[in-house]
C-alpha cells in the first residue's frame, strides 16, 4: 500500500492524536520492550551514521528544541514543570536531555544497557508530567505532542541536510537513521500510527516536510506567549555547555531553517523572497501580509494578533532586511562564523576536527565545567541523568519584554562580547 502523508498527517493533528496520552497513568501499567520490528543492524548504523556527524546532527537538534517551544501546548506543560524556566534550570534540564540523547545514540539498546535504563527514566517522568498537568487541568502529554518533540529531535537535518552538510556515507544511512528514532519513538511510547518516523527516510521526509508547514513554520511566525523568554533561557543554560552558541544568531537561524518569512541568508534568498512579496501585492501596494506567505496553522492555541506586514522595500538590500538588521554585531558575526564551519565541516577532515572540537567542549563541560563554575557554583553543576533536574519559582517574562527596543551598548561592551564569542 502506498504510503500518504497527508492522511498521516491529518490524523496526528486530529483531535484523537492530542487526547491520547502518551503513557499510562500508572508506571506499572506500561509496557516497556522492544518493537517487533526491531532490526539491531540497522538500529546500529543509525548510531553509527549520527556518530560520523556529531557535532552537526547536535546543531540541529538545538534549533529543533526552540522550534518544540512554539508549540503551546508543549510550552505549557514545561513551563509548569518550572524545571527550565530560569538559566540555571535550563542548564541542568538541556544538559540533562543532552546526556539522555547521547547514551541513547553511544551505547546498544539492550535490557541493564545505560541506553535502556535511560530511556526507562524518560519515559517514568513522562508519566509523572502527564497525571501533574492532568490533575491541575493544564494540559497533557499527548501522542501529538510526542510526535512533534521527535520532529525536534530530526527534522531539521532531514529536511535539509546540505544546510549541515550531512550525506550518505554508507548506503542505507538516513534508513538507518530514520529507524533508529522510528525505535526511540516507540520505546517512549508512541504507537505507530503517530510516529512521525515512518518505514523509511522519504516517508519520514514528506511527514516533516507537511509538519513543518502546517504547524512549525505557523507557530514560530506567531510564537506563543513566553516563547521568548523559554528560547533565552535556554539558549543562555546551553552557553555554558557549548560556550560558542550565542542566543540571537540561533534564533535567527533557527527560523530560518524553519522557513519563517523574512529570514534569509544569501543573496539568492533574498532575491526569491522579494519575488515571492511581488507575486502577493495588490492594488501596487508594497505591503504584504505574512498570513497570505504561510498556511493556516493546524493546530489550536496560537497567539491571535494581526498578521505582520511585509514591505517589498526592505529586501532591496541583504543589510536592509529588518530581521537580519535587528540582529547585534555579534550576532551577525556568528552567522557569518556559522557559514565558515559549514564550509569546513563538508570536508573530511574538517568533520573530524569539529567534531572532535564539539566532543572536547563537552568533555569540559562534564568534568571540568569552569563556565559553569563560574555563573552557578560548584555544588550546581554537574548533571546525573538518574536524578530529576531541580525546580525555581522563576515567572517567564512576556513576548513584549524581550520586543522592547534596546538602547546601544558601550563600545567596549560590544568588544568584550566578540571576544568572548570569537570561537
Amino acid at each position: 500500500m502506498d504510503f500518504n502523508a497527508e492522511k498521516f498527517v491529518d490524523n496526528l493533528l486530529s483531535s484523537e492524536a492530542y487526547d491520547e496520552p502518551s503513557d499510562p497513568d500508572k508506571i506499572e501499567d506500561m509496557e516497556f520492550k522492544l518493537p517487533d520490528w526491531f532490526d539491531e543492524k540497522k538500529y546500529n548504523q543509525g548510531r553509527r551514521f549520527y556518530s560520523d556527524y556529531a557535532y552537526m546532527m547536535t546543531a540541529s537538534m538545538i534549533s529543533g528544541l526552540i522550534v518544540v517551544l512554539s508549540i503551546p501546548s508543549i510550552i505549557t506543560v514545561l513551563m509548569d514543570s518550572r524545571r527550565s524556566n530560569s538559566t540555571y534550570t535550563a542548564y541542568k534540564r538541556y544538559f540533562s536531555t543532552y546526556k539522555h540523547v547521547t547514551s541513547w545514540l553511544e551505547h546498544e539498546l539492550k535490557p541493564g544497557s545505560l541506553s535502556w535504563r535511560s530511556l526507562y527514566t524518560v519515559r517514568c517522568r513522562h508519566v509523572h508530567v502527564a497525571r501533574a498537568v492532568r490533575m491541575k487541568g493544564i494540559g497533557k502529554v499527548s501522542q501529538r505532542d510526542m510526535a512533534f518533540t521527535i520532529y525536534g529531535f530530526i527534522g531539521f537535518v532531514f529536511l535539509k541536510p546540505d544546510k549541515f552538510t550531512v550525506k550518505q556515507l554508507q548506503e542505507g544511512d538516513w534508513d538507518a537513521y530514520n529507524h533508529f528514532w522510528k525505535v526511540f519513538g516507540h520505546m517512549i511510547g508512541m504507537h505507530d500510527r503517530y510516529n512521525p518516523c515512518q518505514n523509511t527516510a522519504e516517508e519520514t521526509r514528506q511527514v516533516f516536510q507537511i509538519l513543518q508547514d502546517r504547524v512549525f513554520t505557523p507557530c514560530l511566525t506567531n510564537v506563543p506567549e513566553y516563547f521568548e523568554h523559554m528560547s533565552h533561557v535556554m539558549l543562555t543554560g546551553i552557553k555554558s555547555i557549548l560556550s560558542a552558541s550565542e542566543v540571537s544568531s540561533v534564533l535567527y537561524a533557527t527560523k530560518y531553517l524553519a522557513d519563517v518569512p523574512g529570514y534569509i541568508y544569501t543573496e539568492q534568498e533574498r532575491i526569491d523572497f522579494q519575488r515571492k512579496l511581488k507575486k502577493h501585492q495588490v492594488n501596487g501596494s508594497d505591503e504584504v501580509p505574512s498570513n497570505v506567505l504561510v498556511q493556516k496553522c493546524g493546530i489550536d492555541g496560537i497567539c491571535q494578533t494581526p498578521p505582520r506586514m511585509f514591505n517589498i522595500r526592505d529586501y532591496d538590500r541583504m543589510e536592509d532586511v529588518p530581521a537580519y538588521k535587528q540582529l547585534p554585531f555579534i550576532g551577525k558575526y556568528k552567522l557569518a562564523l556559522s557559514t565558515v564551519m559549514v564550509a569546513l565541516h563538508d570536508t573530511y577532515i574538517g568533520r573530524l576536527i569539529i567534531n572532535y572540537y564539539m566532543k572536547w567542549s563537552l568533555f569540559i563541560a562534564s568534568y571540568i565545567p569552569y563556565h559553569a563554575l563560574y555563573t552557578f557554583g560548584l555544588k550546581n553543576v554537574y548533571v546525573n541523568i538518574f536524578k530529576e533536574s531541580p525546580k525555581d519559582n522563576t515567572s517567564p517574562k512576556p513576548n513584549s519584554e524581550y520586543y522592547k527596543p534596546q538602547p546601544p551598548q558601550p563600545w567596549y561592551k560590544v568588544m568584550l562580547t566578540f571576544w568572548s564569542n570569537l570561537y
